[in-house]
């Protein structure tokens, strides 16, 4: 009897020990997982026989103030956030009487009270804008911005098809929106 309550007494430690590890431990990842603050976004549109694809990071305003804040004017901005915004055309274009080649290129933007500078650039491989080199230049573009009633809370780009190898691109973010057209060679 001795022995079958000192074996009784044994499993029940073992089991009050060990028992709280049945199962495998799951860890709660919800309050840790989180998609980030400026997710790497891309566009892409057919415009006649070329393929136009624009990769960037598209950060939010979340209360910000963004022109002149967070954007600084007179600055060349890598127009997205982290790495270079790059835009790839399959086949050569016109852009503002320019004649860009087909490849990838860097978008920058110089924002300003008034009139923005729009740029595309031979480097796109580069963190912000910290390689940049205006001698790499391929056109820039002088324009202004539009402001728009609503918001767009989060940087967005769109490309449009508007007639027979003619498009636009257009950069969206708080209530500023900005475009340039180009055209299929």
């Amino acid at each position: 009897m001795i022995k079958y309550t000192y074996t009784l007494i044994f499993l029940m430690m073992v089991s009050t020990t060990f028992g709280q590890h049945d199962h495998p431990l799951v860890q709660d990842t919800s309050k840790h997982a989180s998609t980030p603050k400026s997710p790497r976004l891309e566009t892409m549109q057919m415009v006649g026989s070329n393929h136009v694809h624009i990769d960037y990071g598209s950060p939010s305003v979340r209360g910000r103030v963004i022109w002149n804040g967070l954007v600084s004017y007179n600055q060349t901005w890598p127009a997205g956030a982290h790495s270079a915004t790059s835009i790839t055309f399959s086949e050569d274009v016109s852009i503002d009487g320019t004649t860009i080649p087909k490849g990838k290129y860097g978008f920058f933007i110089i924002p300003d009270k008034k009139l923005w500078t729009l740029i595309i650039n031979k480097s796109w491989n580069m963190h912000l804008a910290d390689d940049y080199k205006k001698e790499n230049d391929l056109v820039r573009i002088k324009q202004k911005p539009v402001k728009r009633k609503t918001i767009s809370e989060s940087l967005r780009y769109d490309i449009k098809s508007t007639k027979s190898g003619y498009g636009v691109i257009t950069m969206s973010w708080e209530y500023l929106t900005i475009s340039f057209e180009f055209k299929n060679k």
